[in-house]
């Protein structure tokens, strides 16, 4: 039986377990990893993904110990010492004037070890800081680490308005690129509640059905184009790609939806005005920064 563990950022690794070890899914355990002796829960490999690391094997980690009564006490312990320590560095940094946001402080289990991590909008001239730390916790190496937005909400976890937890914090591994383009082509309306994840940038989930989009698009009539109804000529004010149908505005200003089948694109100008600006782009009267939402200088440093 293969066992897993999930390191920072949903990263599972093989588990290698020595011979005649008693070892149950959901057991917490001390692994080596490069860092030292680290905490976490084991888990069952299914067979699929027993066969996927046949052909791609991740790092594997050995496996120390299952943590008894007296280890699960000291990790209690170490949670404890990891919130003081978190809150000693804010203050430092603080002191000292740094632009530092501070995400998570993480101990190693043999405390030889203790990692910061933050995000800051700009990079950050830390050695003072360091020093400021070294004396604090004297005997423990510091490992002050800038992180992106993103790859703070992966490590803080969450759940997203979708309702499932975050996709960075179950399989997304890789950032892409997100714009507003995808949510204006989508028919998603610009505003930071409802396509901006807890991370303060564009969800990433924009990207998953972006090319469906694309392909309905094909077979529908564009907003703003003329088509004849049942009821008579008017514009296309609305696109709905899900249901493959078009709200249209009518020439007695009446505004109604229609099946793609029941609707004919016609040649020429249709003298009906529509405002195609506020009905992509509605923000509910708020001033909406593009470019802080599209902006991924910092949103994912990969150095976690």
């Amino acid at each position: 039986m293969k066992y897993a563990i999930r390191i920072i950022k949903n990263q599972f690794h093989p588990l290698k377990v020595p011979e005649g070890t008693v070892l149950n899914h959901g057991d917490y355990i001390i692994a080596k990893t490069d860092k030292g002796d680290e905490v976490f829960r084991a888990f069952i490999v299914n067979e699929l993904i027993s066969n996927i690391w046949q052909k791609k094997r991740p790092d594997e980690f050995p496996l120390v110990r299952v943590m008894n009564d007296e280890d699960m006490k000291t990790y209690e312990e170490q949670k404890m010492l990891e919130l003081q320590a978190f809150y000693k560095c804010r203050e430092l940094a603080h002191r000292r004037n740094l632009v530092m946001q501070f995400s998570q402080t993480r101990y190693t289990f043999d405390r030889k070890k203790i990692t910061f991590y933050y995000t800051a909008p700009e990079r950050v001239d830390f050695r003072e800081l360091l020093k400021d730390l070294t004396r604090e916790f004297p005997r423990v190496r510091i490992d002050l680490r800038h992180i992106g937005v993103r790859d703070e909400t992966s490590i803080l976890q969450g759940q997203g308005i979708c309702g499932q937890d975050y996709c960075c914090c179950r399989f997304l591994k890789k950032f892409e690129q997100v714009t507003t383009k995808l949510a204006r082509d989508q028919g998603i309306p610009i505003t930071p509640g409802k396509i901006t994840g807890a991370c303060g940038r564009l969800l990433c989930c924009l990207n998953y059905e972006y090319k469906n989009y694309l392909d309905a698009a094909k077979t529908l009539p564009p907003v703003g184009s003329g088509v004849m109804t049942p009821d008579g000529v008017g514009r296309v004010f609305m696109v709905n790609f899900l249901k493959k149908a078009v709200s249209v505005k009518l020439e007695d200003g009446k505004i109604k939806e229609y099946d793609k089948a029941d609707i004919e694109m016609i040649d020429g100008e249709v003298n009906i005005d529509i405002d195609i600006d506020n009905n992509l782009n509605y923000q509910e009267d708020e001033v909406v920064d593009i470019k802080s939402l599209e902006d991924d200088k910092n949103s994912s440093t990969g150095n976690i």
